[in-house]
């Protein structure tokens, strides 16, 4: 018989952070929704806040798809907390434009979500362009604090 060593470190509900990374295109999208449903049941979210968060993330990692350099990673990271789920999710572009300049996109994803900010920043040869949002079970009312 073998024995499995785990890290003893464990997260909120016993689920971990998850990193994961795959190309920027849209293809791939439903991966992610796919994670985010999984960590949200795993950490007892009612059904409605489930669909909230998959919708989430599949608007934060479209607007993100579309302003990707060819040929670039889409990376997300789901990170559980005491009061709901942080989401980052990230993407080098060739431009900076914001995601936020697509206003029915924003407009979708700041309502799917308790908190939402956006980060545009200069890297060599491009930009890298970053949303962040909190999802939290039943009704957004958190202070993302």
């Amino acid at each position: 018989m073998s024995e499995l060593e785990t890290s003893p470190v464990t997260r909120t509900h016993g689920v971990r952070d998850v990193e994961v990374r795959v190309w920027a295109d849209a293809e791939q999208v439903p991966l992610l929704r796919s994670f985010a449903a999984d960590i949200a049941m795993r950490m007892d979210f009612d059904l409605d806040s489930i669909e909230d968060l998959r919708m989430a993330v599949d608007e934060a990692c479209s607007l993100l798809v579309r302003a990707a350099a060819p040929d670039s990673a889409l990376l997300c990271w789901f990170e559980p907390e005491e009061l709901g789920i942080r989401v980052r999710v990230r993407v080098d572009a060739e431009h900076g434009v914001a995601p936020s300049s697509d206003p029915m996109g924003w407009q979708i994803l700041t309502a799917l979500a308790a908190t939402v900010t956006e980060s545009v920043d200069a890297i060599d040869g491009g930009y890298r362009i970053s949303v962040e949002l909190l999802a939290v079970p039943g009704p957004a009312e958190v202070d993302p604090r």
